[in-house]
């Protein structure tokens, strides 16, 4: 309790001190322009030769001057705008703010017996509006100056992809945060028309065809891709351009995401992998998605991982009645649960439940609580090697997990449930694929029998979750390697989470009860290449400045995953990125009669026999001896 206080007194006493500062600025900014209004007053009317005495009388419509000034760059919000960024939008303010004030300067000081000649009046303005302007102008420019006067060796030398408006912002951004050590060296636009002008006196030197010439002769160090709205298609292209360099690349957030009309320096990120899949983004059916989910019940088991958490911020989008989050465990949970009461407040009817989907009596209760009408079962053991060594607990997870919610399922009269699966469960040779493999079954074999409509949504490796072998390269890059890769040849389908997760809701949209829904993955990625883009998108070179080692395939691991069983064959839906795999026929008595003697075996945990029982169940499982 101590330690939140002590943040919230940071935070208070943080925000107490910005403060302070912006209202310090604005008092020096105000006596400037005090200053700047006397200066201006005298000096129109020397230039004018008024010709009465020039005495203390004159204070009189110099604070006329002041006070009206002041009113209107307030209501103009002059004293509002940061100095370093006194641009286009400062100088139209104080245009309109010195312009506004003149009639009542006129009627006031001839009410009081200043008679002024019209020429003062425009002399006297056209000098405020140049000096106020001026002194806010050269506090950027002396900013920018003392940036370039620094030591380059404390800068990195940036190159800008794209001269167009996204450009231009990132350029004053590095222009306005000196602090980040960056320096703008040119620019680079495919326009040939735009070749040889400037944007903020930065010249555009070339094309991407030039990247590799400009980055050697001016000793480049970043490369920022600043173009917003731009396919993956053709940035996956200059990206691989930009690898063949030895630069650390960057990009800009999309084009949605500026639409306000700023970038900010903090936005511009790495550039990710998912930058690399050269697909366009999934396009789904909104209206078809939202129809089963809208001012429904909507329960996701394993809510607080990668998958599931990503499943309740799209499904919260869609207005449910209720989104029950259920994980077993609890700092996953709180973290969606937080990020969703953050983003909708009371908008969102949100319960987070800590729960096991292994015990029967517990889930029981919960679906007798809030039934559901819809429900995403995300809970499961994934990791390949963690599980092969200890098997058990996936076949405690994964299929008795997923036959308890699914039996529930039905029980409470669930409109509709849809598992969550992986192409590790095609023609398994690992015991988690082969659980998933088996849960796919179980919940087939009810769908028979039950009005619920139950469907699985199988596809590859989602970037970025959670055991991805992203953030694990990452980290071995950030630690200057080594990068570990099991195999040279290994090859896997890769897919974002919010695109696997899009998808397998509209699937879910999509259900008639019993289908296997495939997910699209694209083309399949060599893992040797995406470590080395990685390490190039990083800045460095690969074998040379971070090794790649090769550890050797793990437990149950493969050289390819695959999407589909031969005997299942491939059916269309509308959606070209979603596929149905077809049924295959099987026996409910002897999955049952097997299920009931893998449970057993478990509970004793005769782990010998673990694997010939699976085999029995799961027919397609190559069982490797680990």
């Amino acid at each position: 309790m101590d330690g939140s206080l002590g943040l919230l007194e940071q935070e208070k006493l943080s925000k107490i001190k910005h403060v302070s500062t912006y209202n310090l600025r604005q008092i020096i900014l105000l006596l400037v322009d005090i200053s700047l209004i006397f200066i201006c007053f005298i000096v129109a009317l020397n230039l004018t030769k008024y010709s009465a005495p020039i005495d203390s009388m004159m204070l009189i419509p110099i604070g006329v001057y002041i006070g009206l000034n002041t009113v209107s760059f307030t209501i103009f919000r002059c004293y509002s705008s940061l100095w370093r960024y006194a641009g286009e939008q400062e100088i139209t303010y104080i245009f309109f703010a010195s312009i506004a004030y003149v009639i009542p300067v006129y009627i006031i000081n001839n009410y009081l017996g200043f008679e002024f000649s019209k020429l003062f009046y425009i002399l006297n303005t056209l000098l405020i509006l140049g000096s106020t302007c001026g002194f806010r102008l050269s506090y950027r420019a002396i900013r920018r100056i003392n940036i370039k006067s620094i030591d380059k060796d404390d800068y990195k030398n940036v190159l800008i992809i794209g001269a167009g408006s996204a450009g231009g912002m990132v350029v004053n951004e590095i222009y306005d945060n000196p602090q980040i050590g960056k320096i703008a060296i040119g620019i680079i636009d495919d326009d040939i028309n735009k070749s040889g002008r400037r944007i903020h006196n930065i010249p555009i030197i070339g094309t991407t065809k030039d990247i590799k010439y400009i980055v050697k002769r001016y000793e480049v160090d970043e490369i920022i891709l600043c173009i917003a709205n731009i396919s993956n298609e053709r940035k996956n292209t200059i990206i691989k351009i930009c690898n063949e360099t030895k630069c650390k690349v960057k990009t800009i957030p999309g084009i949605y995401e500026i639409i306000n009309g700023k970038v900010d320096i903090k936005q511009i990120r790495d550039v990710d992998i998912e930058d690399l899949l050269g697909r366009e983004p999934i396009k789904v059916n909104l209206k078809e998605m939202s129809n089963y989910l809208e001012n429904n019940v909507v329960l996701v088991t394993g809510g607080g991982g990668s998958i599931g958490s990503e499943l309740c911020r799209q499904i919260a989008i869609f207005n449910p009645k209720e989104l029950v989050i259920l994980d077993n465990y609890e700092n996953n949970a709180y973290a969606i649960q937080q990020e969703l009461v953050r983003k909708y407040g009371d908008k969102l009817n949100l319960k987070t439940i800590i729960a096991s989907v292994r015990e029967e009596k517990r889930m029981d209760e919960i679906f007798k609580t809030y039934k559901p009408n819809v429900v995403f079962h995300a809970a499961a053991h994934k990791h390949v090697p963690l599980m092969e060594k200890s098997p058990s607990e996936a076949i405690k997870n994964n299929i008795f997990g997923t036959l308890n919610v699914a039996k529930l399922s039905h029980k409470h009269n669930v409109n509709r449930f849809v598992l969550i699966s992986t192409d590790k469960a095609v023609n398994p040779t690992n015991i988690m694929g082969a659980t998933k493999r088996a849960a796919e079954m179980i919940i087939q074999t009810i769908n028979k029998n039950s009005k619920t409509e139950f469907v699985a949504v199988r596809f590859g490796n989602v970037l970025g979750s959670n055991g991805s072998v992203i953030p694990l390269f990452k980290k071995q890059i950030a630690e200057g390697g080594p990068v570990t890769i099991t195999h040279p040849d290994i090859i896997r389908y890769f897919m974002t989470i919010p695109e696997a997760v899009q998808l397998v809701i509209q699937a879910g949209a999509m259900a008639n009860g019993g289908e296997i829904f495939v997910l699209d993955m694209g083309e399949p990625v060599k893992i040797i290449d995406l470590a080395n883009n990685l390490i190039r998108l990083s800045g460095f070179e690969p074998g040379v400045d971070i090794k790649i080692k090769y550890s050797g395939l793990r437990p149950g691991e493969k050289l390819y995953e695959e999407l589909l069983m031969s005997e299942e064959g491939l059916t269309k839906t509308k959606n070209d990125k979603i596929f149905i795999g077809n049924p295959i026929n099987i026996d409910e008595d002897y999955i049952e009669k097997h299920l009931s003697l893998i449970s057993k075996i478990v509970e004793n945990e005769e782990i010998d026999k673990i694997y010939s029982e699976m085999k029995k169940i799961v027919d397609t499982y190559e069982v490797r001896c680990n």
